[in-house]
């Protein structure tokens, strides 16, 4: 496994990330993988050397954090793990159980905490940026917690750049911890985030960790089984995927994916990573898993280097996207 600074902070984490939604019970969602399922996929990765965990409070709202905790904490030594969760979507209902402000932060973190088994969340990410909450009051919040030595580092995820913008001027002039790190949408078939989100990411020192790297799929399935969103039982009941996955050039992309792959002996997936892991500003992308291959591929892409002749033929078919995804 090879390791990278989190944007410009002093803290070493791999190249993949291994996110966490697909594990907990599937009570939540059919494709999710209760505890004892999960345990192979956290063991497979600490051996691989994999150090990165994403998981999110409103995840199986809450086992996912409890099948993390407990899984790293039995195959890891958690001085080695960057553990990473999020807070924004409810994982009760009723009033004050969302959003970013200071009393939803501050339970929502203890409650973390509680279900991770841990005394600190390495990375504490805004899952969705707050319009019903002053920006001010959410990183006042934040801040709070990391004075309290009970968050490390702060990151957030799905946003305009501005909105990123805006936050991190308020942390400046306000002397507050500031975002370290980017999580968003992007992948071959959606790169609206390189015309200004990854250029502000870059040029203000926060590493980027995008999420569903492979296209919720379409990216792994390969030319054939592009479009065919209910190949799978996630695609079945995500509809999300439809709403991200739905433009007509973006089956030129996974054409060229599949040839590129083919001639290189490589599965699409692989091919998909690797050339996500060589673009400017990527920290790790963060690899979902509920097959042993998912993994293995996973692991394989960070040693596969792309031509710039084979990145310059993925990237030609794309056409603009709508915004999506956040």
């Amino acid at each position: 496994m090879k390791y990278t600074q989190l944007g410009g902070t002093g803290l070493s984490v791999s190249r993949i990330c291994l996110g966490c939604m697909s594990y907990g019970t599937p009570e939540w969602r059919p494709w999710v993988l209760d505890e004892a399922a999960a345990r192979p996929f956290f063991r497979r990765a600490v051996e691989a050397g994999i150090n990165f965990f994403d998981t999110a409070d409103m995840y199986s709202r809450g086992v996912s954090e409890e099948v993390t905790g407990r899984a790293l904490r039995e195959y890891a030594r958690m001085d080695e793990v960057v553990l990473a969760t999020k807070v924004f979507f409810p994982v009760r209902e009723g009033p004050n159980g969302s959003g970013l402000s200071r009393k939803h932060i501050v339970q929502a973190c203890e409650d973390s905490l509680r279900r991770l088994g841990v005394d600190a969340i390495d990375l504490y990410q805004i899952h969705r940026f707050d319009p019903a909450t002053p920006i001010d009051e959410t990183l006042a919040a934040l801040d709070h917690l990391v004075r309290q030595g009970k968050v490390r580092y702060l990151g957030a995820s799905s946003g305009y750049a501005w909105q990123l913008a805006m936050a991190l001027s308020a942390s400046e002039r306000s002397g507050w911890a500031r975002f370290v790190s980017m999580q968003n949408h992007y992948n071959l078939l959606y790169r609206e985030e390189e015309r200004e989100m990854i250029p502000l990411c870059r040029a203000q020192g926060l590493g980027v960790i995008p999420w569903s790297p492979l296209a919720r799929g379409a990216l792994a399935r390969g030319a054939d089984a592009f479009g065919k969103l209910d190949a799978t039982v996630r695609a079945g009941n995500d509809d999300f995927a439809g709403r991200l996955y739905d433009a007509p050039g973006d089956a030129d992309v996974v054409r060229v994916l599949q040839t590129v792959a083919d001639a290189r002996g490589a599965a699409p997936a692989e091919v998909a990573l690797a050339w996500l892991l060589a673009k400017p500003g990527v920290t790790a992308p963060i690899v979902g898993a509920t097959r042993e291959h998912h993994l293995e591929t996973a692991i394989r892409a960070v040693e596969l280097e792309l031509t710039a002749e084979e990145m310059a033929a993925l990237e030609a078919p794309y056409q603009p996207h709508a915004v999506r995804g956040h």
